[in-house]
Order: structure tokens, then sequence, then C-alpha cells
């Protein structure tokens, strides 16, 4: 028998890949015939070490991919007559090999084995590369897009997340919106079978860890920051932050008349009004962007410009004419007048340590002081209550469209051993060694039904600077304690990317949420993997991804070892060698 690879891959992925044809051939409608395809009985496989034991990697492992004239040396030497629809896609003649009957009837088997049994474990999702879609209002490198998520599809994964950015969309005017790039991808995702993650992306993007490309906010909001500086958060040295709108003005008509939240909602209400033939069947989640790099948090740790440097502890971001004025009615609402004019000005700078610092520090640090706690209470309630009011938008515009809604909440694990806890309450977490900062944000999310989503969920304690008592494990399941009491589902990311089984082991324990106090039957209820780009499809890099999400598919309780899952995968991974290191290749072009 032979199938071609795009019969092999299609049949793999549950769809079927149509050819593309010379003008005045016709494309056989005819599916692959896999009935006959022979289940070859998996050998059996004695795994005798146990998972914890496998090394753990370099902390830092390169990210930089290889160039593509290094990748040509790893296509098969044998050109294939019958290419593949999906490297046709590329519009160039691929080196594909063919693969024989008995891997390909394997890897049916290995990828049938997880598909027909009862829906369990934590579906995968991957993140899209930033710039997917273009300034031209189009498709990125469709072509191995297009490929790339053919390949996605076939590994099992879930689905996809896409930023669909505020600067993109409506760049030009206020209530013009140009969906183009964004149609064209969700229907792409669509024709293979992936479900989507929408991100509502209202900030910037270009300043944060991994941000590859820039994003600006919409030119038209821009335009009133400049006009109002005020609009942009601002530190106690006058610096502006551009990333997000100043939550301080979220109800104010700053923005050609509308106010922030108003402009947001008539966002996702046009976004709802576009793709509504796709909700609650392709588009499965709306993840609402609160803060810069989408998360619920003030811009106190900017990196982009060197502001910032981990592990510095941040700083308070409440110094626009707007916070102040809110500050100012809470302290006199309070009857402290004169804890109302400015926020703590011995906080130390962005790179400072905790012990560096009269406010933060253990001993009589102002954290843990009457004014202290006034002011922590006042900055985290504001951050509360702004994740409350756009909330509220989304629930209201999503209502009844099948639709999960989310909120990214960030991993800040570092100086978490410490008393004050000072990144995160820069950040707006006002969560201290004697104060749970989480539960008021899981509690907060359950009134609206919303998904919790955590970053940092790759790491563990030792492979962080200890001397800046690190401690993301913990941070973790703090916040899984957090969310059990709240009753609010939560789900995960690795804040960078990686590829080694060792953080893949601790991402699967992490999503078990195996923590003592937490219900038995309880696991993540999605994981989104940051992020496709040519290093996901190096061959070893492949090969480990393909287990580690056939394993989170498998869920808890699943007896089989993290060995045996690996050979599975690898009969797997030697069917789709040549599609996915075409995809490598086509994606650094």
């Amino acid at each position: 028998m032979a199938l071609n690879l795009a019969h092999q891959i299609g049949t793999l992925a549950g769809t079927q890949v149509v050819a593309e044809v010379p003008t005045g051939e016709q494309p056989s409608s005819a599916p692959a015939n896999v009935s006959s395809v022979r289940k070859v009985p998996l050998a059996s496989l004695r795994c005798n070490a146990p998972r914890d034991t496998v090394s753990p990697p370099m902390l830092t492992p390169p990210l930089t991919p290889r160039s593509a004239a290094n990748r040509s040396g790893m296509m098969s030497p044998t050109l294939r007559a019958d290419l593949s629809a999906a490297c046709q896609a590329y519009g160039t003649l691929s080196p594909l090999e063919t693969a024989d009957e008995s891997s390909f009837a394997a890897a049916v088997a290995w990828k049938e084995g997880g598909r027909k049994e009862e829906k369990r474990g934590v579906p995968v999702y991957v993140m899209m590369p930033l710039d997917s879609v273009t300034y031209g209002n189009t498709v990125n490198r469709k072509k191995a897009m297009n490929a790339s998520l053919q390949a996605l599809k076939s590994a099992g994964v879930e689905g996809i997340m896409i930023d669909v950015w505020w600067g993109l969309v409506e760049r030009e005017a206020p209530g013009v919106y140009n969906w183009g790039g964004y149609a064209e991808l969700l229907e792409m995702a669509k024709k293979h079978g992936l479900k989507v993650q929408a991100v509502m992306s209202f900030h910037q993007c270009g300043g944060n860890v991994g941000d590859s490309c820039t994003i600006p906010l919409p030119k038209w909001v821009t335009e009133e920051m400049d006009k109002d500086p005020d609009l942009a958060y601002t530190d106690q040295w006058g610096r502006r932050n551009y990333e997000y709108v100043s939550l301080g003005c979220d109800t104010l008509p700053a923005l050609k008349g509308r106010t922030p939240v108003q402009c947001y909602a008539d966002f996702m209400r046009a976004f709802r009004d576009n793709f509504k033939h796709l909700l609650g069947d392709t588009i499965v989640e709306i993840q609402v962007g609160m803060g810069p790099a989408g998360e619920l948090r003030y811009p106190s740790y900017p990196e982009g410009d060197g502001t910032w440097k981990f592990p510095g502890i941040g700083a308070f971001q409440c110094y626009d004419k707007y916070m102040l004025s809110s500050l100012k009615a809470a302290a006199e609402a309070a009857g402290k007048p004169e804890w109302g004019s400015t926020g703590p000005t011995d906080a130390g700078h962005y790179n400072n340590w905790p012990e560096d610092t009269p406010f933060f520090k253990k001993e009589g640090g102002g954290w843990n002081s009457p004014y202290g706690e006034f002011f922590l209470s006042w900055y985290s309630q504001m951050l509360l209550e702004h994740g409350e009011r756009i909330l509220s938008s989304a629930t209201s515009v999503f209502d009844g469209q099948g639709v999960k809604i989310s909120v990214k909440v960030a991993g800040i694990h570092w100086h978490y051993g410490t008393r004050s806890h000072a990144p995160e309450l820069t950040a707006g977490y006002y969560n201290t060694r004697y104060r749970d900062g989480y539960l008021p944000i899981a509690q907060m999310l359950a009134r609206h039904g919303a998904v919790f989503n955590f970053t940092c969920i790759e790491m563990r304690d030792h492979e962080q600077p200890q001397d800046a008592l690190c401690a993301p494990e913990k941070l973790v399941k703090q916040v899984a304690l957090a969310t059990a009491a709240a009753q609010v589902p939560l789900a995960g990311e690795n804040a960078l990317p990686r590829y080694d089984e060792y953080a893949h082991e601790q991402i699967l324990q992490a999503s078990s949420l195996d923590v003592e106090g937490s219900p038995v039957d309880r696991e993540m209820c999605a994981f989104t993997y940051l992020r496709m780009n040519p290093s996901l499809f190096h061959p070893e890099n492949w090969r480990r991804f393909v287990a580690f999400v056939k394993k989170m598919n498998e869920g808890k309780g699943a007896r089989r070892c993290w060995e045996e899952v690996e050979r599975e995968a690898e009969q797997f991974v030697h069917v789709t060698q040549p599609f996915i290191q075409e995809a490598a290749v086509a994606l650094t072009q």
C-alpha cells in the first residue's frame, strides 16, 4: 500500500488534505483508505528508569534557531515525484522520503489510541508567533503557517492561541476594524480542525520577555496619550509607560469621546459579530487582555529599554494624575488625608532588592505598617476593580456564545521567599508572607465564571537564582490552592521557551494539581505551550514535544511511563519527519 505524505498527515490529523494541482487537472476527491491499514501492535516496552531520574538541562537552552542552510543537511536525499500538498504549499520542490507501511500503521495506531478514548487529561494549545498577522492585515508566512498547523494537529494538539492585536485591527481610526488577516488565520485553524484561544490583546507588543516584534497601540490612542501623558502609567520619577492605557482613566471618556473600557467592549463586540460563525466551535476561549503582556498587572518591571532587569523588585506605577486623584480620595475616606499626596517614596528603584529599601525590608519595613497596608490595599484593589470592569464587559458581549472567558496572571516568582514579596506588590498582587494575594483575584474571576490562567508552570525552584529566593513551584502551589478555594478553573502556560524533558516533566506534574488541600480529581483545564517557532520543529525537540502532548492528553493517573510514550512517539515522528523538516525551514524564511 502506498499513501502519499499528504494522505498520511491528513489521516493522522483526522482531516483530509487536498493537494494543489495544475490548472486543467482535477484533484482526486477519494479519501485515503485507512481501513485496511494494519494496526501494528506495539512491542511490550519495559521501563525501569524512574521518571524523576531525567537529567536537568542547561538552564539557558539556546533559543536562536539554526539557519535554513544548516537545516538542509537534515533533509532526505531522496526526491519524491508525488509531493505532498503541505510541501507544495511552500512553492518549492521538497526532498521527501517515503515512509514504510509498518511505521505509518504504528503511527496511526498511536494516534487513534489517544483519540478514541473518553476525553480526559489536559488539552494542549500552542501559541502562534506574535507576528502571525502582518501590518498589511494578511497572514504572515502563509504557506509555512498552513504546514505548521497541519503538523500541530497531527501531533494531537488541541488548538492554538492567537493574539488579536488592537493595534492592528483598529489601527487607523476609532470604530474602524480590519479583521483581514485574522479571518484568514481563523479559517486555516478551522480547516485543520484546531480549536482557538483568541487573546484580546489591548497592549503593545514589544518591551516584554520574548517579544520578537513591535506592535504599538492604535495610532489614535497614542495621539491622545501624546496630548495627555497622564493616560500612560507613570512611576515616581515621571517615567511614562505606553504599553497599556493606565487603569486610572478606565471610566473617563479620554479616547476620542469613549472610555478605555468602552473601547475594549466595542472591540470585543466587533470581534463577536465578525466571527460569530466560529464561536463555540473553532473559537472556544476568549482571553481578555488587562495589562502589559496581556496580564492583569501593572507594568512594574519594563524590560524593553533596560529600565528593569531580573530579578529587580520593580516600581509602583501610580503616579499619573488619575491614579493620584483616586489615591487622594481613598486617603480622605480613610481619615488619613496625609497619605493621599503620593505613593511610597522609600520603595527603592527598579533593580533594587527588598533589603535595599526601607519600604520592603523584612524588619520594620513600611509594607507592614498601617500606611503600607492602606496603600497596598488601595493599589491592589484598583487592579481588581479594573479586572471587574473589563470582565463585566466581556461576559456581557460573549454571553451565550459557547466560549470560555479567561484572564492571565503573571508568575512573579523572584523574591517569593522574602516576607514582603516586593516584586508581586509593585505588580499589584498584595501577596506577602502573611496575606494571600491570589485568593481575591480568584474570587473576582469566580464572580464572572472566568478561567485563571497562570504562567511559570515549567519552572523548578532550584533552577532559579537562590540568592533572589525564587520559588516558582511554591508560587504555583499557592495559586492552585487559591483557585481551588474559589472554585475557579486553572490553566497554565510556560513563561519561557523550553524543549527539554525536564521542563515537560515539571509541566506534567504542575498540571496534575497534586497539591495537598486540592481535590484529588482536579487537573488544569488547559495548558498553552510557548510557542510555535522553528526550534519546536527541530527533530529532537519535535519528538519530545509529541510525546509530551500525548502524556498531557492521557492525564492524571496514566499508568504508562514516559519512556514508553516516547518510543511510540518516535514511530509517529518517523512518518511526519519530512513534513516537519519543511515546516522548520519554511518558518525561517
